[in-house]
C-alpha cells in the first residue's frame, strides 16, 4: 500500500502538472489550473479518464466541447485529440491506462 498526497497548489501558483503514480500500464497525473489557463490540443496512446476534484473545465475532444465538473467523469479513447481550458480554478486527476 502507498498513500500519495496531492496537495492543492492553486492558492500560490499557476498551472501545476504533477505525476502522482506510474505503475505497469497505469499513469496518474494531478493537473491544477487557474481560471483561464489552458492545455493545448494533444493525444495520448492510452485510455484516459478525467476526474474533477474541484472546479470546472471545458474539454474539447475531437471538436466537441463538454464541461467537466465534480459531478462528471470524462472518458477518452486512445489517440482522441483533446484540449482543455479552466472555467474556474480546477483540480483534476488524470488516469491513463495503456491497453
Amino acid at each position: 500500500m502507498e498513500l500519495i498526497a496531492t496537495p492543492y497548489h492553486l492558492n500560490d501558483k499557476t498551472k501545476k502538472i504533477q505525476p502522482v503514480l506510474n505503475v505497469e500500464k497505469t499513469k496518474i497525473i494531478n493537473i491544477q489550473l487557474q481560471t483561464g489557463e489552458t492545455i493545448p490540443e494533444h493525444a495520448v496512446d492510452a485510455d484516459v479518464t478525467i476526474i474533477a476534484k474541484s472546479g470546472k473545465v471545458n474539454f474539447t475532444v475531437e471538436g466537441e466541447t463538454v464541461e467537466v465538473s465534480p459531478q462528471q467523469v470524462l472518458y477518452m479513447a486512445p489517440l482522441e485529440k483533446h484540449s482543455l481550458a479552466a472555467l474556474e480554478a480546477s483540480d483534476l486527476m488524470v488516469i491513463q491506462t495503456k491497453r
